[in-house]
C-alpha cells in the first residue's frame, strides 16, 4: 500500500473546513515533498514526523515521500496537521490499518518524542466534525473544549503509541472523562452594591443592561465610571449555552486559547487607549479576532474614550450597526462575530472639571468644543445613552448613607424585561432593525409628537430616532407596559445627554 488519505480540519476565521492529508509513497531518491498551500511551520512538520515516527519506535520509509494537503487553495498554517501526517505516513507504509482512519479526523502537534501538544482553534473543528458525524482525536489538553460540543464522539491521547494501539486494535482510547467542576462556577462579580449614589448612572446602567444598548458616561475624575462598567457584567441575563458556545469558539482561535473558567461568562474587555485599528478589530496577514470579536456577547469598555486616535474609534461604526467585522487581505478574508455592547467613559473637557461648583475648570469654550470633536458625530449618534456622572458628596460617601440596590435586584429586573423581548422578538431591543423598529415601537398621539419635537430641538438624526424609539421601548419593557408612554419617551430623550447639552 503506497498510498493513504487522513481527514482533519484547517482553520479560517471561525470555520473549519475540512482538509485530506494525502500520502504517497513512490520509489525513487529519498526525499519528503509538502504540497497544498503550506507555510513555513507546516511544511517543518516533515521533521518533527521523522523524529517523532523514530523515537516512537516506528520506521520511517525511506523512499520518495508526497503529501498533499487538499485542497490546494487553502491556506494552511500551524502544527495542527502534526498527527494526521503522521499517521498517514504509517498507514500508507503498512504500519497501521489504513482502514481503520477512515471515520476519524485528527489535530495535534508532535513533539520529537511522539507526545500530543495542543493546537488553537479546537472547538469550531469539533463543531465541524460532530457535523461530519465522525470521531474526534485531540490532545488532552484540548479535550476539555472539544467536550462542550453535545453529541460529539471524542477521544483524547497524550502520545502517538496510544493511537496506534487504538488503530490496531490493542487498546481502545476511552472517551475522556472530566469531573463534575471541570467548568467551575462564576466567581463572584463586582456588586452595583460598591457604588455610592449616582442613581441616575445606575438607571441608565440598568436600561443600557436591559436592551442591549451602548453607554457613554461623562463625568470628571474619580466618580465612579469605570466602576459602574465594570458592574454591567453583573446585571446582563445569564448566556444561552449557543451564545456560550461563539464566545468560547473566538477565545480557541484567541492568543491565549480557551480558558475553562471563562465558561458561560460574558466577556469583559478594555483595551487600553493607546490601542491600534487592527488591535481593536483584528486583521494580520492570518486574520486573528480583535477586542470587539473577543468581547461578542459582553462588554467592550473604552476608558477615555477622546484619548483614542479618532480614526482606531471611527472603526466601530459598522460592528455597532451589523453585529460582525470583515476582514479583508490580499490573500484571505475572514467574518468574525462582533455584537458586544460598547460602554465609554470620558471627561466633559479636557481638565476633567468642567461644571465643577469650586470653579477649577480653566478650559476654554474653544477647548472643550475640540476635546469632544475627537469623537465623531456619526459614532456618537450610534451611541444609544449618554449620562452624566456627577462629583459625588461626602454624605454619599460615608456609613450612614444610604445603599442602592444590590446587582442581584436589578439583574431580576434586566432578566424580565430581556424575557419579555426575546418572547416578542427574540432579539434584544438594540438589535432591532429599522423594520422591526417600527413595527415593535409604536408611539402614537402625545407620545409621537413628544419625539418629534424633540427631533426638531435637538438636530437629531434619524438613526438617533430610531434609537430613541428602540431605547424608550425597553424602558417600558423594565416597566412592564405593554405600550411607549410619553414618561418612557421622556427619560429616553433625558439620556441623549450630548444632543442636549451645551458646552457650557
Amino acid at each position: 500500500m503506497g498510498l493513504a488519505v487522513v481527514h482533519t480540519r484547517a482553520q479560517v476565521g471561525l470555520l473549519a473546513p475540512p482538509v485530506t492529508v494525502e500520502v504517497d509513497l513512490a520509489n525513487g531518491l529519498p526525499a519528503i515533498t509538502v504540497v497544498g498551500l503550506a507555510e513555513t511551520a507546516v511544511k517543518e512538520s516533515r521533521d518533527r514526523v521523522r523524529a517523532a515516527l523514530h523515537n516512537a519506535g516506528f520506521e520511517f520509509p525511506v523512499r520518495r515521500i508526497t503529501i498533499n494537503l487538499a485542497p490546494a487553495d487553502l491556506p494552511k498554517e500551524g502544527g495542527r496537521y502534526d498527527l494526521a501526517i503522521a499517521l498517514a505516513i504509517l498507514a500508507a507504509s503498512g504500519q497501521i490499518p489504513p482502514q481503520s482512519l477512515a471515520e476519524l479526523e485528527l489535530l495535534g502537534e508532535l513533539s520529537l518524542s511522539g507526545e500530543l501538544r495542543p493546537v488553537r482553534g479546537v472547538l469550531p473543528a469539533a463543531l465541524a466534525c460532530r457535523d461530519a458525524r465522525r470521531t474526534l482525536i485531540v490532545p488532552p489538553a484540548n479535550g476539555l473544549e472539544a467536550h462542550l460540543v453535545r453529541d460529539l464522539s471524542l477521544r483524547t491521547a497524550g502520545h502517538l503509541l496510544q493511537i496506534c494501539a487504538h488503530l490496531k486494535g490493542e487498546a481502545i482510547l476511552p472517551e475522556p472523562d472530566f469531573p463534575a467542576d471541570a467548568f467551575p462556577p462564576p466567581e463572584a462579580v463586582e456588586d452595583l452594591l460598591d457604588v455610592r449614589g449616582q442613581f441616575s448612572a445606575r438607571r441608565a446602567l440598568e436600561v443600557a443592561a436591559a436592551g442591549g444598548h451602548s453607554l457613554l458616561m461623562m463625568g470628571p475624575p474619580g466618580t465612579g465610571k469605570s466602576m459602574l462598567a465594570r458592574r454591567l457584567p453583573g446585571i446582563l441575563p445569564p448566556l444561552a449555552e449557543s451564545e456560550a458556545l461563539e464566545v468560547a469558539a473566538i477565545a480557541s482561535i484567541s492568543e491565549n486559547g480557551f480558558q475553562p473558567q471563562a465558561w458561560g461568562r460574558r466577556p469583559f474587555r478594555a483595551p487600553h487607549h493607546t490601542a491600534s485599528a487592527v488591535a481593536l478589530v483584528g486583521g494580520g496577514s492570518i486574520p486573528r479576532p480583535g477586542e470587539i470579536s473577543l468581547a461578542h456577547q459582553g462588554v467592550l469598555f473604552l476608558d477615555e474614550l477622546p484619548e483614542f486616535d479618532r480614526r482606531v474609534l471611527e472603526v466601530l461604526r459598522e460592528p455597532l450597526e451589523s453585529g460582525e467585522i470583515h476582514i479583508s487581505r490580499a490573500a484571505r478574508q475572514a467574518v468574525f462575530p462582533a455584537r458586544f455592547q460598547l460602554v465609554a467613559a470620558m471627561n466633559p473637557c479636557p481638565c476633567g472639571f468642567l461644571g465643577d461648583v469650586r470653579g477649577r475648570c480653566r478650559c476654554t469654550e474653544e477647548q472643550v468644543a475640540r476635546y469632544r470633536a475627537r469623537i465623531s458625530g456619526p459614532l456618537l449618534d450610534r451611541i444609544d445613552l449618554h449620562v452624566e456622572v456627577p462629583a459625588v458628596s461626602g454624605e454619599s460617601l460615608g456609613d450612614q448613607a444610604p445603599e442602592g440596590e444590590s446587582s442581584r435586584d436589578v439583574r431580576a429586573r434586566v432578566f424580565q424585561a430581556r424575557t419579555r423581548q426575546l418572547a416578542r422578538q427574540d432579539k434584544p431591543n438594540a438589535a432591532l432593525g429599522q423594520r422591526d423598529t417600527v413595527r415593535v415601537c409604536v408611539v402614537k398621539g402625545a407620545v409621537r409628537d413628544l419625539v418629534l419635537q424633540a427631533m426638531e430641538r435637538l438636530g437629531l438624526s434619524a438613526r438617533a430616532y430610531h434609537r430613541l424609539l428602540r431605547l424608550s421601548r425597553t424602558i417600558a419593557d423594565l416597566d412592564e407596559s405593554d405600550t411607549i408612554t410619553a414618561r418612557h419617551m421622556g427619560e429616553a430623550i433625558h439620556f441623549r445627554l450630548l444632543d442636549r447639552q451645551p458646552i457650557r
